[in-house]
């Protein structure tokens, strides 16, 4: 009983502090003669999804994933953790197919980054449930995933569904700034376990703008962090003595023209397409700058450019590599000029950038023989890799969910942010994130992945379960 204790110390109350047995008995009955019961469905998905939400996994995971693995042995489904470190373990469990075809593997993680309660609504590990939404860190990012590739298990399991194909769950840990006790560590002890064709997992979103879907953006590719110092070198003195040589002038001056440098725009398969859909469901006066962007002539792209940088900074960060100066480090005395000053760029790398042709470029704009410029040393432990194919079964098949489950357009789309998807992708998995529907005017009000807050509609939720499994069912089941 375990599990339950680690929920129940992390609520007031003891509403999860059921008999295991009881809460088994109720849960197997949401498949029944082969018929899925959704009202059950939905009830036991909630109960999972706020136990792991009230689960604070901003520096460990076992506890979540210990849950996990007690619901999915208590189901029959037996779950292997697997660690790096004690307390950072990884589950892995497996539905057995035909071997028909290759694996499918569906994936979540379990940690998430850290909170300033001060400034939530609701305490960041309650699960509150409030006017239709849960609130709680990793209600979209990452345990709806989590929460809905688990319920997919179930449902597999409890209805008898014949497969093709293995089905494997991964409940991952470390995503969020340390793969390497998670997919890191699994990719390189563990990937003969599973080695999938395709996997399914977090990057995509469905938008909802007033109410209503307008899209769903499935990512099959993702841009690859690369972090850049500017490290300016100058001589030290005395502050009430000018000195030409001053490092933090030599630095400003640096991050002010890679701030104001904007590299070429080189499009691919997944945002030529992006654009393209885009561009047939946007109001006619947005559609244009969706069209025009994609014109080989920059007399008709670089205007579009310009107005998706200052109107719709995302779009325009998916057509390069973006540099962001991010931080600036120098001086220690306000009477003291220092003789070393740096800063930091994020770099978000298109997948086929040469990487040391980009450094090339940023020495140039540059410029300045006192300034370094040099990858930083943490650089992204992300690889490089080819997207995902819009012309395969799974791209077809996550088409005709979305069509029947959010009656929407898909957008492939090339993700600004980095996922664990990538490591997958270097090994020639076909990858393709996705997520729940939510709602486009929440971000603006600070209730976004990473944000101050964050929170995920009931409705939404239930819906993104609806959409997993047919996902599942469409690649996995026998035929």
């Amino acid at each position: 009983m375990r599990w339950l204790a680690l929920a129940s110390m992390c609520i007031a109350g003891a509403e999860l502090a059921r008999p295991a047995a009881m809460a088994i008995t109720r849960s197997a009955a949401i498949v029944q003669g082969g018929t899925i019961d959704w009202k059950n469905v939905e009830d036991e998905t909630m109960r999972h999804f706020q136990a792991l939400v009230r689960i604070d996994t901003t520096a460990k995971e076992r506890p979540a994933a210990e849950y996990i693995k007690k619901v999915l042995d208590d189901n029959g489904i037996a779950a292997q953790l697997l660690s790096l470190e004690p307390d950072r373990p990884n589950v892995l469990a497996r539905l057995k197919g035909n071997g028909t075809k290759r694996p499918l593997l569906i994936m979540g993680h379990t940690d998430t980054v850290s909170v300033d309660a001060a400034k939530w609504k609701f305490p960041p590990f309650s699960a509150t449930r409030d006017g239709g939404w849960v609130y709680g860190r990793g209600t979209i990012d990452d345990k709806d995933n989590a929460t809905a590739a688990l319920m997919t298990m179930l449902m597999l399991k409890r209805g008898g569904v014949p497969l093709d194909r293995d089905v494997i769950y991964l409940a991952e840990a470390g995503e969020e700034g340390n793969s390497r006790v998670g997919i890191g560590y699994m990719i390189a002890q563990h990937f003969s376990e599973f080695e999938p064709e395709y996997c399914l997992a977090e990057g995509g979103s469905v938008n909802r703008q007033k109410g209503e879907v307008r899209y769903a953006e499935v990512q099959t590719s993702e841009k690859i962090p690369r972090g850049i110092e500017l490290v300016a070198h100058g001589i030290s003195g005395h502050g009430s003595i000018p000195l030409k040589s001053n490092a933090i002038v030599h630095l400003a001056a640096a991050v002010g023209r890679v701030g104001e440098w904007r590299p070429d725009v080189r499009l691919n398969e997944t945002t030529g397409t992006y654009f393209r859909r885009l561009a047939a469901i946007a109001p006619p006066e947005q559609a244009k700058y969706y069209r025009d962007v994609l014109s080989p002539d920059p007399k008709i792209s670089r205007p579009a450019d310009d107005w998706l940088l200052e109107h719709e900074p995302r779009y325009s960060s998916m057509l390069r590599t973006s540099v962001s100066p991010n931080i600036m480090q120098g001086g220690y005395r306000s009477n003291v000029i220092p003789s070393e000053a740096r800063a930091t760029l994020d770099v978000r790398m298109l997948p086929d950038e040469d990487r040391n042709a980009f450094l090339d470029q940023v020495k140039k704009i540059v410029n300045d023989p006192a300034v370094d410029v040099r990858f930083a040393a943490n650089a992204s432990e992300r690889p490089p890799a080819a997207a995902a194919k819009l012309d395969s079964e799974a791209f077809k098949a996550l088409e005709a969910a979305v069509q029947k489950i959010y009656s929407a357009v898909t957008l492939p789309t090339m993700s600004t942010g980095a996922t664990d998807m990538a490591q997958l992708r270097s090994r020639g998995v076909q990858c393709f994130g996705i997520g729940p529907a939510t709602d486009f005017e929440d971000g603006p009000k600070g209730f976004g992945a990473h944000s101050d807050q964050e929170r995920l509609l009931e409705t939404e939720l239930h819906r993104f379960v609806r959409f997993n499994w047919e996902i599942v069912n469409a690649l996995a089941r026998a035929r």
